[in-house]
């Protein structure tokens, strides 16, 4: 019983940081009319955001050898719920959107980390059911996320849609912390690829706010997004020659020299790639160009994965029985 609770802690931690990046979506409209900026102006609430998450999604390797696992994890959850509050408190836009920066800085690692624990506490006969469950709150996540932007945004104002991140994000820090603190492993000194770690907020930074800004700006017609683009495409380049040549890399890139490994993850990217774009755009399009509230633009958009939510438990079953693949 004790193993189970801990293990919905775990997907309730990864439920918590997916559904930031969709709740926040239906409510655009209302934040960028509450802090008097432009729909355009306000995705920036969800590009600081991911942005930050996927820079801080790599280094939690690094983080977990340094730090171990359980207190980067709860550091975390509690870093997050910090930045929840200041989000909620947000007197202006800039705040805002530097408040999302920090609440992605921490909510990075919590996703791989609450995978890796997971794996750590389960038996291996029990992985299969236990992955099954994590990734259940992965897809629900999205689901979630518009219907309760939407419904919150309407009902009681856009600033409750990070205000109710703060009883999970510290209630379950204290829980799991209690829980999980036997299973924290031995840390070691790693040295910092701090090259590595400025190359890759450099290119996914500029390759991010050239994707974000391209249509205001008239793409390629803009000089800007020209910079932009020529930087993201030289520090990618920079990126993977450093990673590949270095002693410590931040991104072990060596291990992409498994077949198996390079297809499921590019499988993986295109196929969460094109769910999360659907999920992001089709909510904002409902309510600026076809006149939706924030509330049906949340369940409009909510329907694209109820379908992964009936598979997942299915496919978990069926991992034990049959190949994986």
């Amino acid at each position: 019983m004790a193993l189970l609770v801990t293990g919905l802690l775990l997907g309730l931690a990864n439920f918590m940081v997916v559904l930031d990046i969709t709740i926040a979506n239906v409510a655009v409209p209302h934040i960028a009319g509450g802090l008097a900026v432009s729909p355009s102006q306000g995705t920036w609430v969800i590009t600081s955001y991911a942005v930050a998450e996927a820079i801080t999604v790599p280094l939690s390797g690094w983080l977990a050898q340094r730090f171990g696992a359980v207190k980067v994890f709860v550091f975390g959850l509690v870093g997050f719920g910090v930045f929840s509050i200041l989000c909620g408190l947000a007197p202006t836009f800039g705040f805002l959107v530097f408040a999302r920066v920090l609440q992605g800085l921490c909510g990075g690692p919590i996703m791989p980390m609450s995978q890796t624990l997971l794996l750590q506490i389960f038996p291996k006969e029990k992985a299969p059911q236990a992955l099954g469950l994590w990734s259940m709150t992965t897809v629900v996540g999205p689901i979630a996320g518009p219907i309760l932007g939407g419904t919150i945004s309407d009902s009681i104002g856009w600033h409750w849609i990070f205000f109710i991140n703060i009883p999970v994000a510290f209630g379950v820090a204290f829980l799991a912390y209690r829980a999980l603190l036997k299973h924290q492993g031995p840390t070691r000194r790693v040295p910092v690829d701090y090259v590595g770690l400025g190359l890759l907020i450099l290119w996914v930074g500029s390759l991010q706010i050239m994707l974000d800004k391209g249509k205001e700006l008239d793409w390629f017609a803009s000089p800007t997004i020209i910079v932009l683009s020529i930087v993201a495409a030289i520090g990618f380049a920079a990126f993977l020659i450093w990673e590949l040549t270095a002693q410590n890399p931040i991104v072990n890139l060596r291990v992409f020299r498994h077949r198996g490994f390079s297809i499921g993850v590019t499988t993986l990217s295109l196929t969460f790639g094109a769910f999360f774009a659907s999920v992001v755009l089709l909510p904002l399009w409902l309510q600026t160009n076809m006149g939706y509230t924030a509330t049906w633009a949340g369940y409009a958009a909510a329907f694209q994965g109820v379908l992964a939510v009936v598979m997942s438990p299915i496919v978990a079953s069926q991992v034990a029985r049959r190949d994986p693949r």
